[in-house]
Order: structure tokens, then sequence, then C-alpha cells
């Protein structure tokens, strides 16, 4: 029973049709073009969603290592550590004219 297939049907639904190349009417063309239309904007709502997603994990990274940056920057103290020294080194030496 589950082997039977239903039986084939001549009738035109659901057949796949070129505009270019059937002959359709102005009412077939209208109804198409609505069809697509409704198509479009739900696959647009969809599109629209992923990209608002992928522009703001974008924006965070973008920020995150921005934040990152300014973090570790301000960690450094390599330039204060050799004015330092330079500092002691100045003091140290000898007086002479041109310190």
């Amino acid at each position: 029973m589950a082997d039977q297939k239903p039986p084939k049907s001549d009738a035109p639904f659901a057949t796949r049709i070129d505009p270019t190349k059937d002959s359709l009417s102005r009412d077939q063309m209208h109804f198409i073009r609505q069809v697509e239309l409704e198509q479009w904007k739900k696959k647009s709502s969809k599109l629209r969603a992923r990209n608002v997603v992928t522009g703001v994990a974008i924006g965070a990274l973008v920020l995150g290592i921005y934040g990152y940056t300014f973090y570790s920057v301000s960690q450094e103290r390599i330039m204060d550590e050799i004015d330092e020294e330079a500092k002691r080194a100045r003091l140290q030496g000898p007086k002479t004219g041109a310190n």
C-alpha cells in the first residue's frame, strides 16, 4: 500500500514558465510581479536582520580592540622608566655647562 504513487495529472498546476518565451496576459504578468515583490519583501526583512546582527558584531569587535589598545597603552610604563633613568643619569653625572 505504501508503494502506490499518486496518479499523474495533466493539469498545469505549479508548472514553471518563462515569461520571456511564453505569451502571458497582462493580468498574469501583474500577478507574477506581485508574487515576486512579496517574496522579495520577505527575503529582504530576513537579510536586513542578518545585516544588523553582523554590523553590531563587527562594531563590538572594533570597539573591543579599540578599548583594549587604550588599556594596554595606559599600562605601559616604558617611556616613564626611560625618562626616570635619564633624569637620574643627569643628576649623577658631572656638572658641565652643557647640562
